[in-house]
């Protein structure tokens, strides 16, 4: 059953995961949300400009290769500038190189706009469940 609600997700930079994001896929939408998948090796127009044309509810941003650091810095302030400024941010995977704190790395990524922010392998079901108390659904 359809819940209303619209979420881009992708693999961003250089990063090609494409099965992590199949499955993100099919539990999102077997959760009621409409998926607009937008691939792998996705820049951060690509997430920005596929959540402007879909009116989407949040973004979900996904990273396998270690640099999702890099690649997200300055999102939060890219999505504003298009119209963007209340849609739900959230980013998952390795998202970082080499092992580091993980309170250090959340903390990196609120600060750059991420409303939530998930370590490796982290199941996609808690994603989900945030994801829609985040909602109000």
């Amino acid at each position: 059953m359809k819940n209303g609600k619209k979420v881009v997700i992708g693999v961003i930079g250089s990063d090609c995961h494409a099965v992590g994001n199949k499955i993100i896929h099919h539990v999102l939408e077997s959760s009621g949300f409409e998926v607009i998948n937008i691939g792998v090796l996705s820049p951060q127009v690509d997430f920005i400009n596929a959540a402007v044309e879909t009116e989407a509810d949040a973004i979900i941003v996904s990273s396998l290769y270690g640099h999702g650091e890099l690649d997200c810095q300055g999102m939060r302030e890219k999505c504003e500038e298009a119209g963007l400024k209340d849609i739900l941010l959230y980013v998952g995977g390795n998202i970082v190189v080499g092992k580091q704190e993980w309170s250090d790395v959340e903390s990196r990524f609120k600060a750059m706009g991420f409303n939530r922010v998930y370590r490796p392998g982290t199941p996609i079901e808690l994603t989900t469940e945030d994801l829609k108390s985040d909602l109000g659904i």
